[in-house]
């Protein structure tokens, strides 16, 4: 178990944030499937100080999600500091600063991995966060801007000592955004000095290999993000291709259903689609299917469209056709 301040975390395997996939149905499957606590998407200060409905409705839980860490942006320490004290009240039980997105109209701005470029204001806003609520404060860094700035001793002290909770480390620079790969020894490297629990974050594929990144590097847990996108089963140490077809559209149905109930059955089966894309990677005969999937606005059509699909025949129908193209083969040689 693992104490982020007073909360407790009972499993150290955890869906990382993700913007437009870490939202509430696809954080309460994960949590059915082990994931330790559940990340919001992160949302915008500047939209929350404002009481924006659409900023506002991001943090949207059900109580099963719980723990529940509500993860903000911005780069001004009033404004940060406001929108703590208003989303306090719908009840977090964490609020986790991102200081890593890497998108340039987030980082160029100053906020997410731009914040990586000012320690002392840093240590400024987690302080003014810490005074300001009674839950938690954590922060989500990269190692640097670029490997030119690699100063991730710096922001882990200032973090430690203005007040941070935990700290979860993507082992790549804001330069480097989702290019080459995570460097987990200077993951392992901060774990070694912190002094707060450490999540480390990045090129995780498999239970097994956050089981594995967790005994090498030391870290108190490993956050999953891209790995996760149509795969739960990843929380639970499930193999997805040791899952049958009707197994897989099975929580492709679970999924479906959270989000319309959630969103509304248009907007729902809308933003599924990635989703969906996802669940199917990997599957004969899929292209056309997917397209269907992707493109139909009934509901109804795509529950047909995936309840008549049958992987299984089109690769049947592949090896057959490649047997004949074969047999072609040698008959003419």
């Amino acid at each position: 178990m693992i104490k982020i301040g007073n909360v407790e975390i009972q499993n150290n395997i955890v869906l990382s944030p993700m913007a437009g996939v870490s939202d509430s149905p696809y954080r309460q499957i994960c949590r059915e499937m082990g994931s330790g606590f559940a990340y919001t998407e992160f949302v915008s200060t500047d939209g929350i100080s404002h009481h924006s409905k659409k900023s506002i409705d991001l943090f949207r839980f059900q109580e099963m999600e719980r723990p529940i860490s509500f993860q903000i942006f911005g780069n001004n320490l009033e404004i940060i500091t406001e929108a703590c004290r208003i989303i306090e009240d719908l009840g977090p039980d964490i609020i986790d600063l991102n200081m890593g997105c890497s998108v340039a109209k987030v980082s160029h701005r100053g906020s997410g991995a731009g914040l990586l470029r000012k320690p002392a204001y840093v240590g400024k806003i987690i302080e003014s966060m810490t005074k300001t609520v009674k839950v938690p404060i954590t922060a989500k860094i990269r190692i640097g801007w670029d490997h030119d700035s690699l100063n991730y001793r710096e922001i882990v002290h200032v973090l430690q000592e203005a007040g941070a909770q935990a700290i979860s480390v993507h082992g790549r620079t804001k330069s480097m955004a989702y290019t080459g790969l995570a460097d987990w020894n200077i993951i392992s490297e901060i774990k070694s000095f912190a002094r707060v629990p450490i999540f480390g974050n990045g090129d995780i594929q498999s239970y097994a290999q956050a089981l594995d990144r967790i005994k090498t590097s030391g870290v108190d847990g490993v956050l999953i993000g891209r790995a996760a996108i149509g795969n739960p089963w990843v929380f639970a140490g499930i193999d997805k291709s040791t899952l049958s077809f009707p197994e897989v559209r099975a929580m492709i149905f679970r999924h479906l259903n959270l989000m319309t109930n959630f969103y509304g059955e248009q907007m729902g089966l809308v933003l599924f689609r990635k989703h969906v894309a996802k669940y199917l990677k990997n599957y004969f005969g899929v292209s056309e299917l997917r397209h269907k999937l992707v493109t139909t606005p009934s509901l109804e059509d795509f529950v047909g469209y995936l309840n008549s699909f049958n992987p299984d025949q089109f690769r049947m129908e592949t090896l057959e056709d490649k047997e004949s193209l074969n047999c072609e083969t040698y008959a003419t040689v």
